[in-house]
């Protein structure tokens, strides 16, 4: 007969097992929880004026969902500083989310907040850019109508019925950031439903699902998000076309006079270009709930990056110091944490990338024992991680450990009756 010690290492093992599979279960839930806790994890901070009342009879947009799994890793979740082991501290800024990342690699350095919701501002017209460029050729002539001048101002200053090129236009729009020559190029795009559909659909494209253009030029309205992530990486694509790219670098430009007759400088508002060693271009933005906003990249010593900050003040310094203040940092920094990167800037939309076409097997070239179209044992995994989930999964293999004790110890007890049974036998002969 087994001794009650033989069986101890045994009982251990199960429960062991039992322990660490339990853990598995109650770890997505606490992660989540813990994400759920983070700042503007779904919206924006309520606006500070009327800018975005909703109107009488009409209800404010939901907010853009939030994807399971953090665009970019999960570090790109976390709330707070984000940084690689053994970073030193950050500089001073004033934003509520920023980001510093590898314009080439697309690799994270730091961040704070980086998918915390806010409000664009301007820097929403990269975007708008980016539209015009794919779509519009450069030599395109856009005639300006009075709803174009009505538009709340910054405005570069067009003339009622006054005709422009597409190349003066989307030079204005990022480097004078007129509101005017927003409104024009989302008429010339099919309207204002249009273009903002264009906008939408190519932030979703590009993986930036934190974004929801509301208004070609950023102002203020129900509904409006990004994220320092997302600003960078729309930033980051827009940089891929030369129209834009040129447009953002270009220092001063002559564009037709409001009056009809001649030309008017009009020059780049970014401070960076002329007071940062190797600026690549920029754009800023400013609402009274968006605050200060800023996004641009610079080169040196062979490395490109992109830094955004997002609802700012231009306290301690103003917020272009503070962008070069965070460049300075981004370009010190790989040589003082020698880790990985805390996230990465994708090429596409996380549900896109997972459309990859996989071949499906045909009634000529079925499994043996299954019938024709039929999952694949491949395709039944995936619908079974999709149906258990991150907690599912180790709760159902909780139970199934538990069976299999249970098993174990009614295999036992008949075991031990049948040896008691004989030993009755033996004595009784």
């Amino acid at each position: 007969m087994r001794s009650t010690a033989s069986r101890r290492p045994l009982v251990a093992l199960v429960l062991a097992a039992c322990t660490l599979m339990g853990s598995g279960a109650f770890a997505a839930p606490v992660a989540a929880a813990r994400q759920a806790s983070c700042e503007n994890r779904e919206s924006p901070p309520p606006p500070v004026d009327t800018s975005e009342q909703v109107p009488e009879g009409q209800q404010a947009p939901r907010p853009v969902p939030v994807p399971e799994n953090p665009v970019g890793g999960e570090r790109m979740g976390e709330c707070g500083a984000v940084l690689p082991t053994g970073a030193p501290t950050p500089p001073e800024l004033s934003a509520a989310g920023w980001l510093v990342a590898d314009m080439d690699s697309g690799a994270v350095l730091a961040g704070f907040n980086p998918h915390g919701r806010q409000r664009p501002a301007s820097v929403i017209k990269v975007l708008l850019a980016m539209v015009v460029a794919k779509e519009l050729p450069l030599d395109g002539k856009v005639t300006a109508s009075a709803e174009d001048l009505a538009q709340e101002c910054t405005c570069v200053g067009l003339r009622d019925g006054g005709e422009y090129t597409v190349e003066q236009l989307l030079q204005a729009l990022v480097m004078a950031s007129g509101n005017d020559v927003a409104h024009l190029l989302a008429r010339r795009l099919g309207g204002l439903p249009s273009a903002l559909r264009k906008m939408n659909a190519l932030a979703a494209e590009l993986g930036a699902l934190d974004t929801r253009a509301i208004t070609p030029s950023g102002l203020d309205a129900p509904g409006t998000s990004t994220s320092a992530y997302d600003v960078a990486l729309i930033f980051r694509k827009a940089m891929e076309y030369p129209d834009f790219a040129n447009a953002v670098q270009a220092r001063q430009i002559d564009f037709p006079a409001a009056s009809g007759t001649g030309t008017v400088p009009v020059f780049n508002d970014n401070r960076l270009l002329a007071n940062y060693e190797g600026a690549l271009g920029g754009k800023s933005g400013f609402t009274d709930d968006s605050q200060h906003t800023y996004v641009g990249a610079a080169q040196r010593g062979g490395k490109r990056l992109v830094v955004v900050l997002l609802r700012g003040t231009q306290e301690p310094v103003r917020m272009t110091d503070q962008a070069a203040r965070l460049l300075d940092y981004g370009f010190a920094l790989p040589a003082s944490a020698n880790t990985e990167p805390v996230g990465r800037l994708v090429k596409g939309a996380p549900q896109a990338e997972k459309k990859t076409p996989t071949a499906k097997p045909t009634e000529t070239s079925a499994q043996p024992g299954a019938a024709a179209g039929r999952d694949t044992p491949t395709t039944q995994n995936t619908a079974m991680e999709k149906a258990f989930g991150t907690v599912g999964l180790p709760v159902t293999g909780v139970a199934a450990v538990g069976l299999l004790l249970a098993f174990m110890m009614v295999l036992r007890n008949k075991r031990a009756r049948a040896a008691r049974a004989r030993r009755a036998a033996r004595q009784a002969g």
